[in-house]
């Protein structure tokens, strides 16, 4: 019997607009490291490999952020599925890692197709027929729902399903052992709803089904505990690899043809479980929402699928009630420099400027010394400001904002914290952070990294970059510039037509932006054509061929000569492009390193932090690559031809590894350039979505 994922979808979603692919999963290997991943907008989140097993600590089907967004706890880490036809013998359709190596049940063998739209969507291929698994959240509820569909091949035959309920209670950064004195509290309301409190002062959380009976695991036996579960993932990152979880019950449910069970585990139980047509339309219309307010209903499918995945990054922040954006799944909480760098791409291409405003007023809050937080506080505790660009890029967001909203009001409210950040670097502020007499920024030591490219591991400073960092210098050039742009857009509404080159720099409380651009000068090296990264404390000069000096050429106002950028551009092409994004080093040099954890089959910290920017290529480098192109080259139809062609390989990972539906954080320097680090990360589509919607030469 034929069966097409893809339109079975569109039917049920009544909807053929999204950009909708079915993965062919037949022959799949166990080890396989595709990903997926839904989100709820408060921090909480679904996910595991494609083949349903966890092979991270991060996965689980309900990870609950209990202070949005962070305190994430993995409630819910597995449901166990056995399918039995009536007439045929049971099928167990779940996959899982051990640490003795056997991989138990084996239910990726069963795995016909995937979808991740409009929610993740697995078709089982069975005997006597086809299974439908469908995980989602809604926006602003604390809860998953794991829906599963029958479809017979003779359209009549029933069959029975059984949940096996596998639960925990940690912070997902770390892993239980199971004690055989350890019982999970259970509160039965009924044959389908149970509350459970793992321990008397732990969050409760509720399990429930729309039909079939859940049934308590015997208490007193030690089986209820499944141990030593494996996670490869964790293996390779050379962190604790294994963990048990507590076996609560089983749902037992009797499924006729075409029919589906809900399954629903969240913070709070609902009055009612609503009928799984309407829960997947209204997870289709929020997906479509997001497309149509975005402009990108009829868009080239990667715009597509960038915008869908970035609404993945985007979440609420108790603590400050305000929008928030996460650096990166599945590790990452919100931060200062990621968020301003973000904000452009998650926010404004994709036409959500409230949300923009939120997270800049938010981050204006926390100003202190005129410095922006690396992170919000959480617990009480202060905030952490231990970084020297994200103030920074603030004033780059906020132009950008302005650029596409032209909110005088918002923005002249933000003007005096801007004129603060000159103050406080004009007299200093922390970690030494200065404006030397040639109109420079400088500052930093060794006890602290500053800079988006600084690595230490201990005592060991990997990549030590104090003393006057190109992009810090490029980025306060176009700080100056854009506070006087802005401060002379916002008095005269004619001014804020013409164009930011055209603005005239003018002398801000002792800084100049005139004696910054004279004094970078010093960056220049005739002889290589191009930009020193760091001018040291002492005056020498670090010249190692780093992809920093592209934002001398590509932010708003650039700092460099068009001829100059050119040479740039060819420096860093020659040595540092590759197919998914920008090595950090080229391999000429000597403490390169092409392969992230130093290629082992267990990289630990120190050996991931060495490689971290020795060569490791970054995603997020191609939109200021593409900004420092256009510049140095015009956008000219054979320019974004070569754009055009250098993004596509970057651009087919989305559907091909990782998290399906994102971007991976980095890449390996060396070909292949295996994906790395976090599977998903904000800048990393943030910045592609920037540069293919504000250019759309660049999709034809």
């Amino acid at each position: 019997m034929n069966f097409d994922l893809t339109n079975w979808l569109r039917r049920q979603s009544a909807c053929d607009k999204l950009p909708v692919i079915a993965h062919n999963l037949q022959g799949m290997a166990a080890t396989d490291t595709r990903e997926w991943l839904v989100t709820n907008g408060l921090g909480s989140y679904a996910s595991g490999a494609l083949n349903t097993a966890n092979s991270r600590r991060y996965h689980g089907l309900l990870v609950a952020s209990l202070t949005p967004p962070v305190r994430r706890t993995v409630l819910l880490s597995h449901l166990d599925e056995t399918l039995t036809a009536v007439g045929a013998s049971p099928v167990q359709l779940a996959t899982n890692f051990w640490q003795s190596g056997l991989v138990a049940p084996e239910g990726y063998k069963s795995l016909e197709s995937f979808s991740d739209l409009p929610c993740p969507t697995w078709c089982f291929r069975l005997a006597a027929g086809r299974l439908i698994k469908q995980v989602f959240m809604l926006p602003g509820e604390q809860r998953v729902y794991v829906a599963y569909t029958w479809l017979p091949d003779d359209d009549k035959s029933a069959a029975d399903l059984d949940l096996d309920v596998l639960l925990n209670y940690r912070d997902f950064h770390s892993q239980t052992r199971g004690a055989d004195d350890w019982r999970f509290g259970q509160e039965l309301k009924g044959e389908k709803e149970v509350t459970i409190r793992p321990y008397d002062i732990a969050q409760p959380f509720s399990l429930q089904v729309d039909h079939g009976k859940y049934a308590p695991a015997d208490q007193t036996a030690a089986a209820d505990w499944y141990r030593n579960y494996y996670w490869p993932r964790e293996h390779e990152r050379g962190l604790a690899e294994s963990e048990d979880c507590f076996h609560a019950g089983r749902i037992s449910v009797r499924l006729s043809a075409a029919q589906s069970v809900t399954f629903v585990a969240g913070l709070e139980p609902l009055v009612e479980v609503r009928p799984l047509s309407e829960l997947i339309s209204k997870v289709t219309n929020t997906r479509l929402k997001l497309l149509t307010d975005a402009g990108a209903l009829t868009s080239a499918a990667a715009v597509q699928r960038l915008a869908l995945a970035s609404d993945q990054f985007l979440a609420h922040r108790q603590s400050t009630d305000g929008s928030t954006i996460i650096a990166g799944y599945h590790w990452f909480s919100d931060w200062g420099r990621d968020s301003m760098i973000s904000l452009p791409g998650l926010c404004l291409s994709t036409a959500r400027p409230e949300i923009a405003r939120s997270i800049l007023a938010t981050f204006g809050k926390y100003l202190s010394d005129g410095m922006l937080p690396n992170f919000f506080p959480d617990g009480g505790q202060a905030p952490e400001y231990n970084t020297s660009d994200a103030t920074l890029w603030w004033a780059q967001a906020l132009y950008s904002y302005f650029e596409k909203t032209g909110d005088k009001d918002f923005v002249m409210a933000q003007l005096p914290l801007l004129q603060e950040v000159v103050d406080w670097h004009v007299k200093g502020t922390r970690h030494g952070l200065k404006l030397d007499d040639d109109g420079l920024i400088t500052g930093g030591d060794k006890s602290v990294q500053l800079t988006w490219m600084d690595a230490k591991c201990g005592d060991y400073v990997v990549t030590p970059r104090s003393g006057k960092a190109v992009e810090i210098s490029a980025l306060w050039y176009n700080f100056l510039r854009t506070l006087d742009y802005l401060r002379t857009a916002t008095a005269d509404p004619k001014v804020a037509a013409v164009a930011p080159a055209a603005a005239t720099s003018s002398t801000v409380t002792g800084a100049n932006a005139q004696t910054t651009a004279s004094g970078f000068a010093k960056f220049w090296d005739e002889k290589r054509g191009y930009l020193a990264d760091v001018i040291r404390e002492d005056g020498s000069i670090d010249d190692s061929l780093r992809p920093n000096q592209l934002l001398a050429a590509a932010l708003t106002f650039p700092i460099v000569t068009q001829a100059q950028a050119a040479a740039i551009v060819t420096a860093v092409e020659a040595k540092l492009l590759t197919p998914m994004g920008l090595r950090t080093l080229s391999p000429d040099h000597p403490d390169y390193k092409g392969v992230y954890g130093l290629g082992l089959e267990s990289a630990n910290q120190y050996s991931r932090d060495v490689t971290y920017h020795q060569g490791t290529v970054w995603p997020w480098l191609l939109g200021p690559w593409v900004n420092a192109r256009l510049y140095a080259y015009g956008p000219t139809d054979e320019n974004y031809s070569f754009i055009r062609e250098h993004l596509k390989p970057i651009l087919a990972h989305i559907e091909a590894e990782a998290c399906l539906g994102s971007v991976s954080e980095i890449f390996d320097g060396d070909a292949p350039h295996k994906p790395q680090g976090c599977v998903a990360q904000a800048w990393s589509v943030a910045e592609l979505l920037r540069v293919l919607t504000a250019h759309p030469q660049l999709c034809a």
